[in-house]
């Protein structure tokens, strides 16, 4: 564990903790991880943005680059589904995570923005992914041009699409999720057992979260835990999540349903590191080192 974490996981643990203890205005949310994302966060050299749109909905395209120096590919591009819990998040709180993983791997990246709980419950924002892939489709780009990817609940949305994909014998050429939300009921034990040790999040409030979030949708129907799905035909899979976080078992148990199925899959999981710690490239030397694993791994495909 780098000395930087060990620093970061002593403030934050704390601090932000008890921040989200207390807050549950989604409103109030979006605003504080907008803020934060466009404090704190890094960007990498050479990032570029474009505004776009599909099926009336924002969207970025990113790139940034290649760290090799050499031109930015296009025999892939990646789709990738920004988290936040399905209450919070945009383009713009994760485009510079992005940005360093696009320079990594030398490609573009397409960030669409999705509709959020509790306005929009789910399957609302699966409905929305999906048409985005749909648009990229129409671009020109097939399915095996494709990478899927996505943190948090962007990447339950992009395990949930995936599930749609495989059943309709549209496979993409890969997916990745960080820190994947896999299972609404909560039923995994690192809900209980990391209780203490995540460092963001309580697992006394998930069932205010799924009432905020599921609308009239069963907490294990699959478009809302992937956990649930079925993959038939699945391309491979790459899965990160820390030892610490309460999400750890959503990373677990969805490597061994994978692995079950038949799927080239592989599951790296961090010690200590806080979840989706990806977002701190720049501060965290295992951001770094596990954004580069992901690049290294799209570039395998």
């Amino acid at each position: 564990m780098s000395w930087q974490l060990r620093i970061m996981g002593a403030v934050m643990r704390p601090l932000v903790r008890r921040l989200s203890e207390r807050v549950s205005d989604p409103d109030v949310i979006r605003r504080q991880l907008l803020f934060g994302t466009r404090v704190f966060l890094r960007t990498p050299p050479q990032a570029l943005y474009e505004e776009t749109s599909y099926n009336g909905l924002r969207a970025l395209w990113v790139a940034s680059g290649s760290s090799n120096g050499a031109p930015v590919s296009n025999d892939k591009i990646l789709l990738y589904i920004h988290g936040g819990g399905y209450l919070a998040g945009d383009p713009d709180t994760h485009k510079k995570m992005v940005a360093r993983l696009c320079r990594m791997a030398g490609l573009k990246a397409f960030l669409p923005a999705y509709s959020l709980a509790p306005e929009h419950p789910i399957p609302a924002g699966l409905n929305d992914v999906d048409a985005a892939w749909q648009h990229l489709r129409a671009q020109g780009y097939a399915p095996e041009q494709i990478v899927l990817g996505g943190d948090s609940a962007g990447g339950g949305l992009a395990l949930a699409l995936l599930s749609l994909l495989c059943q309709r014998g549209e496979a993409p050429a890969g997916l990745f999720a960080w820190s994947p939300f896999t299972d609404v009921t909560f039923s995994g034990a690192s809900m209980t057992e990391n209780f203490e040790r995540d460092h963001f999040f309580s697992s006394a409030r998930a069932p205010e979260l799924a009432a905020l979030i599921l609308g009239d949708t069963p907490p294990d129907d699959p478009r809302a835990s992937p956990l649930f799905a079925t993959f038939p035909n699945c391309p491979p899979v790459l899965l990160q999540a820390s030892h610490c976080e309460i999400l750890r078992d959503d990373a677990i148990r969805m490597e061994e349903k994978l692995r079950a199925s038949g799927t080239d899959v592989r599951l790296e999981m961090w010690p200590e590191a806080p979840h989706v710690w990806q977002l701190f490239d720049g501060w965290l030397p295992e951001a770094r080192d596990a954004i580069r694993n992901t690049a290294r791994w799209i570039n395998s495909l």
